[in-house]
This record gives structure tokens, sequence and C-alpha cells, in this order.
């Protein structure tokens, strides 16, 4: 494990940076991770709409949602989260939305 610091606080993350307790993030963490991941900030409604619902479906069941899922009931079509999130929205979405990589990311 690694630490690094974002907004001003130290946060553990794991070898591939996805935090090890999604309960330290906060909205300010994932404007400085967009910008490292080379997302287009500041970050618009969509992003946070689709953050937002990451955080949502990993609490309720313990994994982020992949990206079908997330073109279906997000609110977000697959093809605005390709836009927002480009090189794998569900990847790089759960990075910025502070929660582990979803099952089936590679």
């Amino acid at each position: 494990m690694t630490t690094k610091l974002l907004a001003g606080t130290p946060v553990e993350v794991n070898e591939e940076g996805f935090f090890v307790d999604p309960d330290v993030w906060t909205e300010d963490m994932a404007t400085e991770l967009a910008a490292e991941a080379n997302i287009a900030v500041p970050l618009t409604d969509k992003h946070w709409q689709v953050l937002h619902y990451m955080r949502k479906e990993y609490f309720e069941k313990g994994t982020g949602p992949t990206v079908r899922k997330l073109g279906k009931s997000s609110g977000v079509t697959v093809k605005e989260l390709y836009q927002l999130f480009p090189k794998g929205p569900a990847k790089l979405a759960a990075l910025c939305a502070g929660i582990p990589k979803p099952r089936g990311c590679v």
C-alpha cells in the first residue's frame, strides 16, 4: 500500500491508485484525481452524477457498476460515459469516486 496526499489529506491507495478506505473520499479529492487522470476539470454535473452513483452502488452492493450498468441506470448514456471518462469509464469513474476497481475491469 502507498500513501498519497489528496486535498491535503494522506490517503492509502493500492498499487493501481484505488482507495483502500472509500470512507475517506471527498469531492475535493475527486477533482484532484480527475486532473491526474487527464479528465477535464472542473467536473461537470454529469461527472458528479456518475461519481455519486458509483459510490451509491459500491456501498449498497460491495462493488462498483460495470459500464453497461452505468449506461442503463446512472442517467448518463454509454456514449456520454466515454466522453466524460475516456479510456475506460467504469475504471476511471471508480478511481475518481474513491472506490475499489469494479469487478471485471482490466
